[in-house]
């Protein structure tokens, strides 16, 4: 379906924590690594199965690199490694042990439509950021 599948970010597409984060992370990926999809397109449901994951079930934000998917905070903290900079520091906290890190995570996951709202469809890119964008 992609002939390059390393560095695609799925996230909930109606989830303005997450629109927000797609935006910082865009904005702050000055090499253009990143693509993104939401997990409800074609493409993220295909690469959820693919990769083992339940594409009905969307509470973490996914990184696909290098043929493996990440997932809640390892999705999150690899970002952080390979957006560089100062970014980059937040990758130390890989030594947390994962129930404590995805404790966190699942707890800030399982608010964010309380805290943060959500749309009635999934976001529509910008023609500035289109090409970021896959499927």
């Amino acid at each position: 379906m992609l002939a390059n599948e390393n560095g695609i970010i799925l996230f909930d597409g109606v989830c303005n924590f997450c629109h927000s984060s797609v935006n910082t992370i865009i904005r702050f990926d000055k090499k253009k690594y990143f693509r993104f999809a939401p997990i409800q397109s074609d493409i993220g449901q295909h690469l959820m199965k693919k990769h083992g994951l339940d594409p009905l079930k969307f509470d973490s934000v996914i990184l696909v690199d290098d043929n493996k998917a990440y997932t809640y905070s390892s999705a999150i903290l690899n970002i952080a490694r390979k957006m560089g900079g100062i970014y980059s520091l937040a990758y130390a906290f890989m030594i947390i042990p994962p129930f404590i890190r995805n404790g966190l995570y699942k707890w800030i996951a399982k608010n964010r439509y309380k805290w943060f709202g959500k749309k009635d469809a999934c976001m529509v890119p910008t023609h500035e950021i289109r090409g970021r964008f896959v499927g």
